[in-house]
């Protein structure tokens, strides 16, 4: 089965100092990061998402600031195919899907950022697509949120949306899995 490695939105805003810093977004990227260069080194295909804003008094991802940058860590490298999307979910109004088809891509390593959006809606999506996905938690970051006046930690909301993907939608696994079965060739 031919896999991929998605990393998604893995860019400067998320960060501290950035416009939506998310908590533990550092860890994910650092995760993401090792999966990145044993892709690279297991010659197996990697693609990154880049999300830019299209509405003028969007608050962060804007065109043109240091804050829509892909992060440092996970910059592509000569060749690896950048994807931008206006929308949580990377096939909406992408070429993704046609390009997975093109290489006849299956299966998803699935890392980056913010777990309750982007991460969902495209896990659920590629699911619905057909394609096989794993889902790295441990390479992903949320963020507090609130919902009928209570605050949501972080890691509550990472722990719920890994949960109900988990059942169903994708394997959820952590980096150290996906680096063993990069170590025997995926599919076996």
């Amino acid at each position: 089965m031919n896999t991929a490695l998605l990393l998604i939105d893995i860019q400067n805003d998320y960060f501290p100092r950035g416009k939506m810093a998310l908590e533990g977004a550092l860890e994910a990227a650092e995760n993401a990061a090792t999966l990145l260069f044993a892709f690279r080194a297991a010659n197996q295909p990697v693609i990154h998402i880049q999300h830019i804003a299209t509405k003028p008094d969007a608050p962060f991802f804007l065109p043109d600031t240091p804050g829509v940058e892909i992060h440092s860590l996970v910059e592509p490298a000569a060749g690896e195919p950048v994807f931008i999307k206006a929308f949580p979910n990377s096939f909406r109004e992408t070429g993704l899907l046609e390009y997975l088809h093109q290489h006849q891509i299956q299966e998803l390593v699935v890392v980056g950022m913010m777990t309750q959006r982007c991460i969902d809606t495209t896990v659920r999506a590629a699911f619905d697509l057909h394609f096989s996905v794993q889902l790295v938690h441990d390479a992903c970051a949320t963020r507090s949120l609130s919902f009928n006046g209570e605050l949501i930690p972080a890691c509550q909301v990472q722990g719920a949306f890994m949960a109900a993907l988990g059942v169903g939608f994708a394997r959820v696994v952590d980096t150290q899995q996906i680096l063993a079965d990069l170590a025997t060739p995926f599919g076996e």
